[in-house]
C-alpha cells in the first residue's frame, strides 16, 4: 500500500511549503558563509580546534533543520483548522470534522510481519513517552512491527506487554516528539447507549478512515481465550472491519472511550454489530502492563452459569430467586480454599439432566448480584489479586456468608 494514503484528509501528498524551503537555504547559505569566514580570519589556528568548530556548527545547522521540519508539521494542522473554519456557514455542521481533524494525528496505522505471513490493524498514541494502544491480536505473534504516522513517517516499533484476556496490547516507539500527539482518554462509565460515537483506524489498509454511529449497548460480553469473557464491553453500530481492530472509539467531545476490537458477521465485514474495549478497562491496565509487561485479573477459580427455571426447580428454589449456579471449583484455588461448593448431583426435570448440590451465589460486598456477568464486572472493576470479598451464598436452606481472598488468574498459557 502506498504512504500516499497517509499525508492528506483528502489522500493527496502534501504541497510543498515555501517557507521550509527557504529556511533549508538561508540555513545552508548561513552555515556555508560561517564556514568560510572561519577559514579566511583564523587560517592559523590548529586542525582540532577547526574541526570542533565545523561539528558544532554541522549540528546547529541539524537541530535548526529539525525544527523546521517540526514547525511545518504544526503549521499544516493549523491550516486544516483554518480552512475548516472557512467552511463554516449556516446550513453545515461541522462537529464531526473538528473532532476528526483534531484527533487522526494520535491515530497510526501498524504493520506485523509473523511466522505466518503479514497482517495490518490500527493504533492510538497514548502518551508522551510513544506508547500505543492496539489489540493483542494484532500484534502478539509479531516477530516485526512497523508504525506508519499520518504524514507518511514509518519506524519501528517493541511489544511492550500484552492482556490477551481483554485482547489489550502496548507497543513503544522512538519517534520524534512533534509526532507524538496523545490522545485525551474519556470515561467510558459515563457513556448512555445511544450516545453518539466516532470510529478510527485503517479498515482494510485505508488509512485515516473516520466512521460514526451511536452506542448500541454497554455491559456486552466478549470471548475470551482459556474459556473466559472480557466483561463491560461497548457495542456500538459505527462501522468496523478488518484493519480497525486497536483503533480508537470517540465521543462527541474527542475523548477515547473504548479500543475497536470486534464484529459479529457472516462476511467478517461490518453488519452494524461492532464492539470496543472500554476505556475504564484500558486506563486501568496500562500502568501495569508498561511496568510489568502484563496484567493480573482477580481469580475466584469456580465454573458455573446464571440460574434458569429448570435449574430452581430441581434445587427446590424459589422463582424469583437471581444469582450464579457454581458447577465446579478449582482444586486449591480461592474458592476452594474458602470452602465453596460445586455439584454433588444431578436431578432431571422435564426429561433434563440439572445439575444440583451447588452453591448459589446471590451477593458480593453487600451488593446484589443477578448473573455471572455482573459478578465478573463488579470484580474487574473494583478488586485486585489479594483483595478479600464477602459472597452470599444459598446452600440447600442456609445463607451464608463466604469470604475468599482473591488469587490471580492463570496465565492462559499454564
Amino acid at each position: 500500500m502506498s504512504n500516499d494514503w497517509f499525508f492528506e484528509s483528502r489522500g493527496r501528498p502534501p504541497r510543498r511549503r515555501g517557507l521550509e524551503m527557504i529556511l533549508v537555504v538561508v540555513i545552508i547559505i548561513v552555515s556555508n558563509v560561517a564556514i568560510m569566514s572561519f577559514f579566511s580570519n583564523r587560517s592559523g589556528d590548529g586542525v582540532d580546534e577547526l574541526a570542533s568548530e565545523v561539528a558544532l556548527l554541522n549540528q546547529q545547522v541539524e537541530s535548526l533543520a529539525y525544527q523546521v521540519q517540526s514547525l511545518d508539521y504544526e503549521v499544516s494542522a493549523l491550516r486544516e483548522s483554518l480552512e475548516l473554519k472557512e467552511e463554516v456557514n449556516a446550513t453545515v455542521d461541522l462537529e464531526l470534522p473538528t473532532i476528526y481533524n483534531r484527533t487522526r494525528r494520535s491515530v497510526v496505522l501498524i504493520t506485523v510481519r509473523t511466522r505466518f505471513g503479514g497482517g495490518q490493524g490500527s493504533g492510538f498514541i497514548y502518551d508522551d513517552e510513544g506508547h500505543i494502544i492496539t489489540n493483542n491480536h494484532v500484534v502478539g505473534d509479531a516477530e516485526e512491527i512497523t508504525v506508519t504516522f499520518v504524514d507518511g513517517t514509518v519506524v519501528t516499533a517493541t511489544l511492550v506487554g500484552t492482556d490477551p484476556y481483554v485482547d489489550l496490547a502496548i507497543i513503544d516507539v522512538d519517534a520524534a516528539p512533534y509526532l507524538i500527539k496523545p490522545v485525551k482518554m474519556g470515561e467510558s462509565s459515563r457513556l448512555l447507549v445511544g450516545e453518539q460515537v466516532i470510529a478510527l483506524g485503517n479498515p482494510f489498509g485505508l488509512a485515516n478512515t473516520m466512521t460514526s454511529g451511536i452506542v448500541s449497548a454497554l455491559d456486552r460480553q466478549m470471548e475470551s481465550t482459556g474459556g473466559y469473557v472480557t466483561v463491560d464491553v461497548i457495542q456500538t453500530d459505527a462501522a468496523i472491519n478488518p484493519g480497525n481492530s486497536g483503533g480508537p472509539l470517540l465521543n462527541i467531545r474527542g475523548e477515547v472511550i473504548g479500543m475497536n476490537t470486534a464484529i459479529i458477521a457472516e462476511t467478517a465485514q461490518s453488519s452494524g454489530v461492532g464492539f470496543a474495549v472500554p476505556s475504564d478497562t484500558i486506563t486501568r491496565e496500562v500502568p501495569a502492563i508498561i511496568a510489568e509487561g502484563e496484567f493480573h485479573h482477580p481469580w475466584l477459580g469456580i465454573g458455573g452459569w446464571n440460574l434458569f427455571p429448570a435449574q430452581r426447580e430441581a434445587m427446590g428454589l424459589d422463582g424469583a430467586i437471581k444469582g450464579v449456579y457454581v458447577s465446579t471449583v478449582t482444586e486449591n484455588g480461592p474458592s476452594d480454599d474458602a470452602g465453596l461448593q460445586g455439584s454433588t448431583g444431578e436431578r432431571t426435570v422435564d426429561g433434563q439432566e440439572i445439575e444440583v448440590g451447588g452453591d448459589v451465589i446471590i451477593g458480593v460486598d453487600s451488593r446484589t448480584i443477578n448473573d455471572f456477568n455482573e459478578l465478573m464486572i463488579y470484580l474487574e472493576r473494583n478488586t485486585k489479586p489479594g483483595d478479600t470479598i464477602t459472597l452470599k451464598v444459598l446452600r440447600v436452606d442456609d445463607l451464608l456468608d463466604v469470604s475468599i481472598v482473591l488469587g490471580a488468574r492463570p496465565s492462559p498459557s499454564s
